[in-house]
């Protein structure tokens, strides 16, 4: 579904370039969800950014379904940090805001966006505000939103990295689901090594700037998952022991390209 070959990015910076990634080569398989974990500045975030069309790669190719990215497309949905809810617009006049964006039939949409609202536990605030929400419950909207055109990826930048650690869990499970019944590719950035293994079928570890790919963390445990008691406790708790000793190694040096010095 998506695959990255050699994929570069540098940037401009007050101080000279900067290289942000370099060589990435990933594959992700349809209907598979991978998690990007990292150390901060290691280049999730941006590449991210390169796989929704965002911005343009430095070197190397982006191909989802076959086809180079080159610029956002529909059927790619990315969930950001913040719901980036518009205060002015009700719940669901926020879901069916992407309706509008590509010019679709709004009456072919409703009745999705209702179930949505309704499979995220958000029947009966149709008409809310968005400041009338708390924060989990406006980043379930943002989620509802993403999903509103049915997308074959769905991209997510820490989406719960703003909430406390009871909603984290709550919408990992919530965002469990929705996974198992759409079957949309996901590649999820985040921080968490717990996030990781409870949502991911591989972990893809990145290496401190210029992130590269350190190594990629099977994660063959039966959904859904938890943290709290269950009958593969053991089985988490040594994929997250994994994680974060790959997390605390240190990096040699790496040398400098052209671009990086």
């Amino acid at each position: 579904m998506i695959r990255l070959s050699e994929v570069s990015r540098t940037f401009d910076g007050r101080t000279g370039r900067v290289e942000a990634l370099r060589g990435i080569d990933l594959d992700v398989g349809d209907g598979e969800f991978i998690a990007i974990l990292g150390r901060s500045g290691c280049g999730k975030s941006t590449l991210l950014r390169l796989i929704a069309g965002l911005i343009p790669v430095s070197s190397g190719e982006i191909t989802v379904g076959g086809t180079p990215i080159t610029k956002p497309r529909q059927d790619i949905a990315m969930l950001f940090q913040r719901p980036a809810l518009l205060p002015w617009r009700t719940v669901l006049d926020n879901v069916l805001l992407p309706v509008e964006i590509f010019g679709w039939k709004r009456a072919d949409h409703r009745e999705r966006a209702r179930e949505l609202l309704d499979v995220a536990g958000l029947a009966g605030f149709e008409k809310r505000l968005p400041h009338e929400l708390s924060g989990g419950m406006q980043q379930r909207v943002s989620l509802c939103r993403s999903l509103i055109g049915n997308p074959r990826v769905m991209l997510m930048d820490e989406p719960f990295s703003a909430l406390d650690a009871l909603t984290r869990e709550e919408l990992s499970g919530e965002l469990q689901r929705v996974h198992m019944s759409s079957r949309a590719t996901v590649v999820f950035v985040t921080h968490s090594i717990d996030e990781a293994v409870l949502l991911a079928d591989r972990v893809v570890v990145l290496s401190p700037r210029p992130g590269r790919v350190r190594k990629i963390v099977e994660v063959n445990i039966p959904r859904p998952r938890t943290l709290g008691r269950n009958a593969h406790l053991a089985e988490v708790a040594q994929v997250s022991a994994d994680l974060h000793e790959l997390l605390m190694e240190r990096d040699q040096p790496v040398a400098a390209g052209p671009e990086g010095r």
